[in-house]
């Protein structure tokens, strides 16, 4: 093979390979920055372009797709001295690969700061009834807070989410503690109140049921005045039917005395046959 040979093939392959190392396919939702003898020239879009070889070179691959960024807890002290557990994700999107791969070092990691340290000032002036009840609120404020600052790395934040919000281990014991205190102290109070009221019922009752007996006594007091006058009227100045009906009594309530199965002695008055000779010495005159 000669020497022009040689030539024609070299000058072939070395056109072939400069052609290859020009050309450059982008995929899409990619974009990659070209810089030309060690400065930044331009950004190639998705699809086929071109370069200029040996000159130009691809120094960066950056993505178009959104990226999720997941936010490390950390521990965050409230206004109130509490301490919480805190972490979010970010969603982001790459607008301008250039001010992303040149603004700032890495800035994923420069993000995932960002978004810590404003969630520490967001919450840490918040208390803590406040930042467990208010994420929605948080996360306007956190939004607002980085937005502009990751702008200028050419970088658009989609939103930011947060995912957990807790107290730590200690405060929720300290919690759950005040929550049992809280629940007894309820429970302790229904139940004086429960008390109370049927304290009230029941002195209620009884005052009640003493009106009723003392109506009831006055009502039977003027059954036995009107009996009495009745009474009196029927015998005017014979005494005799007075005598018999308390005799009648008399021997009716020693009956029952008698036949009570409680009653072991029966005491009968020791004038029971001169009064009972009176009635009927009294009953023959008449």
């Amino acid at each position: 093979m000669s020497g022009t040979t040689l030539l024609v093939l070299f000058i072939v392959g070395f056109a072939f390979v400069t052609i290859f190392k020009g050309a450059r396919t982008v995929p899409q939702g990619s974009k990659h920055v070209v810089q030309r003898l060690g400065k930044y020239h331009r950004t190639l879009q998705p699809g086929i372009n071109f370069i200029v070889p040996y000159i130009d070179a691809v120094a960066y691959r950056v993505t178009t797709k959104d990226i999720v960024l997941d936010i490390p807890s950390q521990e965050v002290i409230t206004r109130d001295n509490a301490v919480m557990v805190v972490n979010a994700v970010a969603y982001i999107n790459i607008v301008s690969p250039e001010k992303a791969v040149y603004g700032v070092e890495n800035y994923s990691i420069a993000i995932q700061n960002l978004v810590q340290t404003s969630l520490r000032s967001i919450v840490g002036e918040m208390d803590l009834d406040d930042a467990l009840s208010s994420r929605d609120q948080i996360k306007a404020k956190l939004k607002g807070a980085i937005s502009d600052d990751i702008a200028d790395w050419g970088i658009a934040l989609k939103t930011v989410e947060i995912q957990d919000i807790n107290p730590s281990q200690t405060m929720q014991k300290a919690m759950e503690e005040q929550a049992a205190a809280e629940r007894q102290r309820r429970a302790t109070v229904t139940r004086a109140d429960g008390e109370k009221a049927a304290a009230i019922l029941e002195a209620e009752g009884r005052l009640e049921a003493s009106r009723r007996d003392g109506e009831a006594m006055i009502v039977l007091a003027r059954a036995n005045q009107e009996s009495i006058r009745m009474v009196t009227e029927a015998i005017e100045n014979d005494e005799l039917p007075a005598v018999y009906l308390l005799g009648e009594k008399y021997i009716n309530a020693l009956q029952t005395l008698g036949n009570s199965q409680n009653s072991k002695l029966v005491i009968l008055p020791a004038d029971l046959p001169s009064a009972v000779r009176g009635l009927i010495d009294r009953a023959q005159k008449n």
